[in-house]
C-alpha cells in the first residue's frame, strides 16, 4: 500500500440504537463483535446523530456540516454537487473511493454519477428500502445497471464489500458500506430479519424501560429489529475476519456507527424525527491504526465530527469549512479540550432544536413547514435530567424550581443557532410555570451553570 496510508472503512447502520449494544447494557447477547472491538479499540460512548432523520443525518456525515449548512434539511433534498465531501478529500489524496449500499441523497435511483458525492466506485441505491426487500437485494453499479445480490441483504452487502476489500491491495481505499438494517422495511412496516431470528429474539427479550413503558409498536416489532441487528453484527465480524485474512487488518480504520436510532412510534406517530435519547444517540466505535486501545471515551460525539475524525486519522488536512471536529486529540489525552454540549436540529415533520450536556436534554418545537428549515418562534418542550431519567421519562419542563437552569440551557442553544444557522436569532417562549414540591435542587445539580461571569462557550461540566 502506497506509503503505508490506511485504508478506512464505514460500516454503517440504519436506525440503530445504542442499547442494542452489550456495551450499553443490552444482555441479549446480540454484538458480541462490536463489543468485543469497542474495548479494544476505542468506544464513543456518547455518540449522537445531528438530526434524527436519514437524508439529512447522511449529509452531515459525508460533509462535517450540520443538515440546514448542506441544505439537506429534510428528507427528498439531493446533496449538491458542489458539497466537500469525506470521499472528494480521500481522491484528491489518492485513496480510491467505493460507496455501497443505501445512499439517500440523490434524487432519484440509479443516482446520477453527479449526485454520489464524489465516489467513484459505485454499488448503490437511493433509496434502497423501495428497490429491495430483505431477500431481494437490489443494487446499481457505476455504469446504473440494475444488479441483484444473492443472501439475505445485509449479507448480500458484506459480501461485495469484502470482494471489494479483496480486489484493492496496491492502494489504499476508502470504502463506506451502508445497511439499510435495521430500519423498517417501508412496504409492510416491519422489521424482517432472517428466516428465524424473530422467534428466537423474541424468547429472550429484553425491553428497555421507555418501550416498556410507552410501548409504541415495540410489542411485535422489536423481536424483528434485534434480529436485524444480531446479522449486522454477525456481518461485521465477517468483514473484520475477511480484512485479517487479506493481512489488512493492522492497516485498516473501521468505524461502526449508525444515522439515527428508533423510539418505535413512543414519541411521534413514526420512528425517528425527534430529539429524545431513543431517536438520536447511536452506537460508534473505531479500531486500527490511532485507535486500538483507545478504551471508554466519554466525550459528546456528533455525526459533524465523522469526517474530519477520519479524515485526520488518515493523515490528511481536514477542509477548513467542516464544523465538525476530530476526537483523535481526546482519543489520545482525555484532558484535550472538547465541547461540553451537542446540538440537534429537526426540520421535518416538526420543527425542533435542542441540546444536550452530559446530565441534561433541553429542547424546543415549534409549528412545520416543510419549506422552511428553521422556525422564527420556537416554544420550550422538554427537560430531562439524564443522570437520574436517562430513559427520559419525566418531563421537567416548565418546573419553576428548574427555570434558571432552563434559562441557562436556552442561552447555550441559541448560542449553538446562531452559529449554525447564519446568525438566526429566534424566540423561545417560556413553558408554562408548574410548582411542585416533589422536586429539590442542591448547588451541585447546577455545577457549571451558576458562574454568572462565565461566558456561555465557556462554561464546562454540566
Amino acid at each position: 500500500m502506497s506509503q503505508g496510508r490506511p485504508n478506512v472503512i464505514v460500516f454503517f447502520t440504519d436506525q440503530q440504537r445504542h442499547d442494542t449494544t452489550g456495551v450499553h447494557g443490552n444482555p441479549m447477547g446480540l454484538t458480541p463483535n462490536f463489543d468485543r472491538l469497542a474495548r479494544s479499540g476505542t468506544h464513543l460512548y456518547n455518540s449522537f446523530t445531528s438530526q434524527p432523520l436519514c437524508g439529512p443525518a447522511r449529509s452531515s456525515m459525508q460533509t462535517g456540516l450540520f443538515a440546514t449548512q448542506t441544505g439537506v434539511f429534510r428528507n427528498g433534498i439531493p446533496l449538491s454537487e458542489d458539497a466537500e465531501t469525506m470521499a472528494k478529500v480521500f481522491a484528491r489524496n489518492g485513496y480510491d473511493t467505493a460507496y455501497i449500499g443505501k445512499w439517500h441523497l440523490g434524487g432519484s435511483d440509479p443516482v446520477p454519477a453527479r449526485e454520489r458525492g464524489g465516489y467513484q466506485t459505485w454499488l448503490a441505491a437511493n433509496l434502497l428500502e423501495f428497490c429491495s426487500d430483505a431477500y431481494d437485494c437490489v443494487l446499481f453499479d457505476t455504469e446504473d445497471q440494475r444488479t441483484k445480490l444473492p443472501g439475505y441483504r445485509v449479507d448480500a452487502i458484506t459480501d461485495a464489500a469484502i470482494r471489494y476489500c479483496d480486489a484493492h491491495h496496491d492502494n489504499p481505499f476508502f470504502l463506506f458500506v451502508s445497511f439499510l438494517e435495521p430500519h423498517h422495511q417501508n412496504h409492510v412496516d416491519d422489521y424482517p430479519p432472517p428466516e428465524g431470528y424473530r422467534e428466537d429474539m423474541t424468547a429472550k427479550l429484553w425491553i428497555p424501560p421507555d418501550l416498556a413503558t410507552l410501548k409504541g409498536t415495540s410489542g411485535w416489532h422489536l423481536g424483528g429489529y434485534y434480529g436485524m441487528v444480531k446479522r449486522l453484527d454477525e456481518a461485521f465480524g465477517r468483514l473484520m475476519d475477511a480484512l485479517k485474512s487479506l493481512g489488512m487488518a493492522e492497516n485498516t480504520i473501521v468505524m461502526f456507527t449508525s444515522d439515527h436510532a428508533c423510539h418505535f412510534k413512543t414519541r411521534n406517530s413514526e420512528y425517528k424525527r425527534s430529539c429524545h435519547e431513543s431517536a438520536v444517540r447511536v452506537p460508534t466505535m473505531l479500531t486500527g491504526p490511532g485507535f486500538n486501545a483507545g478504551g471508554q471515551v466519554r466525550a459528546l460525539f456528533s455525526t459533524v465530527d465523522v469526517a474530519p475524525t477520519l479524515i485526520e486519522a488518515a493523515g490528511l488536512a481536514v477542509p477548513e469549512g467542516m464544523v465538525g471536529r476530530s476526537i483523535i486529540p481526546v482519543v489520545r489525552d482525555a484532558r484535550a479540550p472538547w465541547r461540553e454540549d451537542v446540538f440537534f436540529q429537526i426540520s421535518e415533520t416538526e420543527t425542533g432544536r435542542a441540546l444536550r450536556t452530559h446530565r441534561w436534554k433541553y429542547g424546543v418545537t415549534s409549528e412545520y413547514d416543510e419549506d422552511a428549515p428553521r422556525s422564527q418562534v420556537y416554544r420550550e418542550a422538554y427537560l430531562y435530567d439524564l443522570d437520574s431519567d436517562p430513559y427520559e421519562m419525566v418531563n421537567l419542563v416548565g418546573l419553576t424550581v428548574f427555570r434558571d437552569l432552563a434559562d441557562q440551557l436556552k442561552s447555550r442553544l441559541l448560542a449553538w443557532i446562531a452559529e449554525i444557522e447564519q446568525g438566526h436569532s429566534p424566540e423561545i417562549l417560556n413553558a408554562e410555570p408548574r410548582y411542585s414540591r416533589q422536586y429539590r435542587l442542591k448547588p451541585t445539580d447546577l455545577t457549571g451553570f451558576s458562574d454568572a461571569e462565565a461566558p456561555v462557550g465557556a462554561i464546562r461540566g454540566g
